[in-house]
């Protein structure tokens, strides 16, 4: 059960700005607690006195205090003023306004439920190889490389398979700075990675404009860091490219579903992918599909309540939805992310066509981007339900 708590966290309307007070105790509270954490671990990589750790294990992905004097519950740095925590985690109290403010000025209206975009395309990388170890189209593999060589920035924070192979399936995050780096990292993975936490080894590198790739939650952090002023953490993050998730399951999947019921060994697993099933393409070559309802059990706990399907803050949204599987949904949400799809396109880098000649695709995003938002709780901020059909009420 949450605990809605009404102090405001925006500027008041007329008058000085209210100073931002909120710690570890109400970040506790509000949404780890309250199940709204979706482990994107955020408020693990802005802590500067470094007391919020992280449980990267099955049944996990969430972050908890470290130190003893006041418990897992309060911070003794919180007590004395320290608010990062807060001000970086994108389910903290009026999150999406604040970030769709920063981005767009302006919130979203109630018909844009899978956030606000520019143009929707479907493209896929030109270059072979690209296109052949990525997922669907390729896309993001070609968009980091690209990015990269035209010196938009200088590594990615991304996820890689442990031990670099597929022999746990368990994903981990990364830094991608070469080509290498890059397609090493290709291709989906349907279990969590917190690609945030790579960013003090890219720093150690001495990267200093990153990329993030991330599921939608972590699409949200940067730009509700920049919203709420938290500091240098949120500077190198200079761009944002969004994977458009519904869920992950948990790694128990593996051997509690895949391996028990089906004998399907990870190790012997060498591509995956979601479209209406859970599909896994073999070493030997055969190919399995597996009912989606039967996985709903594995459901990553911090996924029950996420509201973004369509990684709504991201500057570039991708993923694999519509009837052809050589291309991605691309939606192409902010200035930046016009510039680099459009010189991208111009120099034929990647190919591309309209949204509108998959209208299924389109139309599949919106149904999803409903379905997700219906999962936020009403106890919670009620500006993220915003578009969503009137529920039926029994007896009506």
């Amino acid at each position: 059960m949450s605990t809605v708590i009404e102090t405001p966290d925006l500027p008041p309307t007329s008058g000085k700005a209210e100073r931002w007070t909120n710690q570890w105790l109400e970040l506790k509270a509000e949404v780890i607690d309250a199940k709204l954490c979706t482990g994107c671990a955020g408020c693990v990589i802005s802590c500067p006195h470094d007391v919020i750790g992280y449980n990267h294990e099955a049944g996990g992905y969430t972050p908890f205090h470290l130190e003893e004097e006041l418990g897992p519950d309060d911070c003794v740095h919180g007590q004395k003023g320290c608010t990062s925590c807060t001000r970086a985690c994108p389910r903290f109290r009026q999150w999406e306004h604040q970030a769709n403010e920063h981005l767009f000025d302006r919130d979203r209206e109630p018909d844009e439920v899978a956030g606000i975009y520019q143009d929707i395309l479907l493209t896929r990388a030109s270059d072979d190889m690209v296109h052949q170890m990525g997922q669907d189209g390729g896309l993001v593999s070609a968009i980091l490389l690209w990015a990269m060589e035209h010196d938009y920035v200088d590594a990615a924070l991304t996820s890689y398979l442990e031990n670099g192979d597929n022999s746990t399936w368990k994903a981990i995050p990364g830094v991608a700075a070469t080509r290498e780096e890059v397609l090493a990292g290709a291709g989906s993975r349907y279990t969590y990675s917190a690609n945030t936490l790579a960013i003090d080894e890219a720093l150690e590198r001495g990267f200093k404009r990153l990329a993030l790739v991330g599921m939608s939650c972590q699409s949200s952090i940067a730009p509700t860091m920049w919203s709420r002023k938290i500091g240098k953490i949120s500077k190198p993050i200079v761009f944002n490219i969004g994977l458009l998730c519904s869920k992950t399951f948990d790694d128990a999947i593996f051997e509690e579903l895949f391996w028990a019921k089906y004998g399907l060994a990870k190790s012997e697993m060498v591509k995956m992918n979601i479209k209406g099933v859970f599909q896994i393409w073999m070493r030997n070559g055969d190919y399995h599909e597996i009912n989606l309802k039967e996985c709903h059990a594995w459901t990553r706990e911090g996924c029950n309540h996420c509201p973004d399907f369509a990684a709504e803050h991201a500057d570039i949204s991708t993923g694999g939805i519509g009837k052809d599987n050589d291309w991605t949904l691309t939606i192409v949400r902010t200035d930046l992310g016009r510039e680099i799809i459009q010189r991208m396109i111009a120099d034929g880098s990647i190919i591309a066509r309209p949204g509108d000649s998959d209208p299924g695709a389109i139309a599949l995003m919106r149904k999803l981007a409903e379905k997700s938002r219906s999962r936020w709780p009403e106890t919670a901020e009620s500006s993220v339900r915003v578009g969503l059909p009137e529920p039926k009420r029994k007896g009506a």
